[in-house]
């Protein structure tokens, strides 16, 4: 099962325009409408905090095993053009091709929701340190210049359908299924062969993450077609819903 690390911004200095918020505060909130949208569709993650800095951040990620490495972050003009760009960038490293595309996924999603989207694009970059230092494929969002008052009304005004078009393109990136989120619903494990496979994707070539013998307690998270999204012994992952019963 694909495991992300997202890093909404630690800037808690970068205030939106008409003292609207910071970039800290609006990013977090990005991340928690998007979680929802994560766990629906199978994508695990860790989590950065508003008490790290991009260096602890970066340390974190690189000490887990990560697919790939999400940071959330709004602009800001330079000095001269204050409130004068708008537009969403998506990073990537250049020699990254996962990185690449991903970040190409991520800005064409963004593209049909955001009111220019001549001016959204992917661009390759060494400079921004969570996408030269870190290990995992690496995608840095700039979304929108929150010195502009229509960029930061949009971000503030559209989370919820910027979380669910991002999560939309991981889906598309990880080769999972894009679900809405459902509530939970407690489950048990019915087999008559001892132990039932829990897979990284909904295909039964897929990788075994976990197994869980016959009777074991587990919770459902969502379903498509003839599949569960489960999640056992701290495990996110995909198991046949015939060998499955709610409770």
């Amino acid at each position: 099962m694909p495991i992300i690390y997202l890093s909404p911004s630690t800037q808690e200095n970068n205030i939106y325009v008409n003292n609207g918020g910071t970039e800290e505060e609006w990013m977090n909130r990005l991340a928690d409408a998007m979680e929802p949208y994560l766990t629906a569709s199978g994508i695990q993650y860790t989590r950065n905090t508003p008490e790290m800095t991009a260096a602890s951040s970066i340390r974190a990620s690189n000490s887990g095993n990560y697919d790939l490495h999400l940071a959330l972050h709004s602009n800001a003009a330079p000095e001269g053009r204050y409130g004068q760009v708008r537009g969403i960038l998506v990073f990537y490293f250049p020699s990254s091709t996962q990185g690449r595309e991903a970040a190409v996924l991520v800005a064409d999603g963004l593209k049909t929701i955001y009111p220019l989207p001549n001016n959204v694009r992917a661009e390759a970059t060494t400079s921004i340190g969570e996408v030269r230092l870190v290990r995992a494929p690496s995608v840095f969002i700039e979304l929108g210049y929150h010195d502009n008052p229509d960029d930061a009304a949009w971000i503030k005004n559209n989370l919820d359908t910027v979380a669910r078009n991002i999560v939309l393109s991981l889906t598309e990136y990880f080769g999972l299924p894009f679900l809405t989120p459902q509530p939970a619903r407690p489950a048990v494990v019915d087999v008559s062969w001892g132990y039932l496979n829990i897979r990284t994707h909904p295909e039964l070539t897929a990788p075994v993450l976990v197994q869980a013998y016959d009777g074991a307690r587990l919770t459902v998270l969502n379903q498509w077609e003839g599949w569960y999204v489960v999640r056992f012994d701290g495990v996110v992952g995909w198991a046949s819903a015939d060998f499955i019963t709610l409770i």
